[in-house]
């Protein structure tokens, strides 16, 4: 459940920059917002590779 508080606070920490810039448009909110997806989509392919060495193990 680490992985999975990981994501949580990953995401709610993007919400503030989710509405700066959709609702007032700031560019630079946009920014964090990218990063904080690749830093999601990283994390998940982490889990993913590591779920998938846990069941091989079995």
């Amino acid at each position: 459940m680490k992985r999975f508080d990981e994501i949580r606070n990953l995401i709610m920490s993007l919400e503030g920059d989710f509405e700066k810039f959709y609702d007032k448009k700031n560019q630079a909110a946009g920014t964090r917002v990218r990063k904080g997806m690749q830093d999601l989509k990283n994390m998940a392919q982490e889990i993913r590779i590591e779920v998938q060495d846990m069941k091989n193990k079995e």
